[in-house]
């Protein structure tokens, strides 16, 4: 990322309540853990929390590899007052006492944890640290962790544990009377800024004065405080449409927003993941913003499977789902500010379409992907200005 990133704290627009330091007494404290991987793909859990949390206020961060450096200044933002530490002995001394939440922030392509990870867990338990856990292994569900839980009387959220299979739903068609356009935000590969994008816009759109609701489709938006959520990767599949369309009508029915934005998981032509087309399916989206990173060669965690071209994943998107692509998003991994500012153009002018950086460039570049794709939202954005 470049050295213009944006600071990315406190701008989710999930509900009004800032993580400062007005309400720190009531907002439960955490510490991450993400040894090795901090401000890489595989850390995007713990990345998104030092970012923005509204249900914990984010005390330090657990990597040896990156200690001792400030934990917004690895993502090449702002100093955030996130310190990374080698160790639990030292976050703890750094906390000054034991923080009420542990939570694990890699998320492995596995989704499983090693041996290693948790006699971690079972020692942050022992000192009365509830877990947060986003995995698809249950802690909640081995005799283990759960004879820890009740010795240590400690909670094990398992953020990725679906709702009971007689409480899940399939798809019944109320989308079509969600009456406000819906904006998926998919990308070309996983782990590529999809939330993080999503997320940007939601709030520049909120401070243009629009109600916007954010959906969130995995576990980390879920950890951050999205009131509107399922982590879709964990839902059997024939539930997976449904489960979305409810809490999309969910939502539009409490909140009457103007504009709905759903979270992207993975990619529609991704060999390994399907998520994708379940977002396609149960959101119906009205649109499609993609999202890409144009220096990344092969797909996060299968160095076999090359990345797709901006056109052909457009094209599949296209062709899978009544909608269409409204506009390019960068990830500018691994460019310099002229570099990405020349894909911009060079994307513009194959595309046809609007092309910008949710990160490097101003977000009035952003909005006017939804205000030239909606007139009428644009016309509203005007008046309440």
């Amino acid at each position: 990322m470049s050295d213009s990133t944006q600071n990315l704290t406190n701008i989710f627009p999930f509900n009004n309540t800032k993580n400062t330091e007005t309400n720190d007494a009531v907002i439960p404290t955490a510490i991450i853990y993400c040894e090795g991987q901090f401000g890489k793909i595989d850390g995007k859990t713990a990345n998104g929390l030092v970012r923005y949390s509204h249900n914990y206020r984010i005390l330090s961060v657990i990597d040896s590899k990156t200690a001792g450096l400030n934990s917004g200044e690895v993502l090449n933002e702002e100093k955030n007052g996130i310190p990374i530490l080698t160790n639990m002995e030292a976050a703890l001394t750094h906390a000054g006492t034991v923080p009420d939440y542990f939570i694990f922030g890699i998320a492995p392509s596995s989704g499983l944890l090693s041996d290693i990870e948790k006699t971690i867990i079972l020692d942050a338990m022992s000192l009365k640290m509830n877990i947060v856990n986003g995995l698809h292994e249950f802690l909640s569900e081995d005799p283990t962790f759960l004879a820890a839980s009740i010795k240590h009387n400690v909670t094990i959220l398992d953020i990725r544990k679906p709702k009971n299979k007689e409480e899940l739903q399939t798809f019944s068609g109320e989308i079509h009377n969600v009456k406000c356009p819906r904006i998926a935000i998919l990308g070309t590969d996983c782990a590529i800024g999809k939330r993080t994008t999503a997320t940007i816009l939601a709030k520049a759109l909120q401070d243009k004065g629009l109600n916007v609701v954010m959906i969130a489709t995995g576990q980390t938006g879920i950890i951050q405080g999205a009131p509107y959520g399922v982590a879709l990767d964990a839902v059997p599949s024939q539930f997976c449409a449904g489960e979305l369309e409810a809490i999309i009508v969910k939502a539009y029915e409490q909140e009457n927003p103007d504009l709905i934005i759903i979270e992207g998981q993975g990619s529609l032509s991704h060999p390994a993941f399907s998520t994708s087309s379940f977002i396609l399916r149960g959101s119906c989206p009205t649109s499609v913003i993609l999202q890409h990173a144009p220096k990344r060669v092969y797909r996060a965690d299968f160095p076999k499977a090359l990345m797709p071209t901006v056109a052909s994943e457009i094209n599949l998107i296209e062709t899978f789902a009544d909608t269409r692509v409204i506009g390019l998003t960068l990830n500018h991994e691994d460019m310099s500010s002229q570099e990405t500012l020349s894909a911009i153009d060079d994307f513009a002018t194959q595309l046809r379409i609007p092309v910008t950086d949710a990160l490097s460039q101003p977000t009035d570049h952003l909005v006017q992907i939804v205000s030239s794709a909606y007139p009428h939202l644009e016309r509203k954005m005007m008046l309440t200005s």
